[in-house]
């Protein structure tokens, strides 16, 4: 077994304070990802965990991409007929998380998730290189499949079939909202005493904001 209990590191970059913050947790996201996304070669800045709850009974997590994100939530597209677009049907209670480990931060966001509109879907789709465009449709995606070649073949034949044709979005493949009812800031701090503070979502749509101990 390897022993990681010398893995340290001090958290020192910055610091988050209730004197400093707005009152909208949707503001204070925007200007943590413009300035990750402004200290550049930091890979994907909109990459983030969705953790859900599976049919199963387990808590499943995995990395996708936020492709829009506003006063209403946050935007992701998936087949959802995968794991998560069935474990979203069944319980939309949802997790996102994101570690931006060059800014010593990290956000976590409860929400409930929702369909998107089916013309917001189509206009993103749209968008798409044509190769993932028909990845999105070749893809019974969680579904066991025979081999690497299955995936091969059938993408061969549907570039002939669409060779210079328009490809239309599938039905079972869109985006998601997640709704925010809660969203942390996690700011690492020397010695451990990180800060922390939260949001969470009132009944008049006002967020009530606490410091949270590390």
């Amino acid at each position: 077994m390897k022993d990681l209990s010398n893995y340290r590191k001090s958290y020192e970059k910055s610091e988050l304070l209730e004197t400093t913050i707005p009152k909208d947790p949707i503001n204070l996201f925007h200007k943590w990802f413009y300035e990750t996304e402004e200290q550049g070669n930091l890979g994907e800045v909109n990459a983030m965990t969705v953790a859900t709850i599976g049919l199963d009974g387990f808590p499943k997590s995995r990395v996708v991409l936020l492709k829009k994100f506003n006063e209403e939530g946050f935007v992701f597209y998936t087949n959802y007929n995968s794991e998560k677009g069935k474990a979203i049907s069944v319980n939309p209670n949802v997790c996102l998380s994101f570690f931006w480990h060059a800014m010593e931060r990290q956000v976590i966001i409860k929400g409930i998730a929702e369909k998107t509109l089916e013309s917001v879907s189509d206009t993103y789709f749209d968008s798409r290189p044509d190769g993932s465009k028909l990845g999105a449709i070749v893809s019974p995606q969680s579904e066991i499949i025979p081999s690497r070649d299955f995936l091969e073949h059938n993408l061969k034949t549907l570039e002939k079939e669409f060779h210079e044709k328009e490809i239309p979005r599938p039905k079972n493949w869109g985006g998601f909202l997640v709704r925010p009812i809660e969203v942390e800031f996690w700011q690492g701090r020397p010695n451990r005493l990180h800060d922390r503070i939260r949001y969470q979502l009132q009944k008049d749509c006002s967020w009530n904001i606490d410091r949270l101990s590390p």
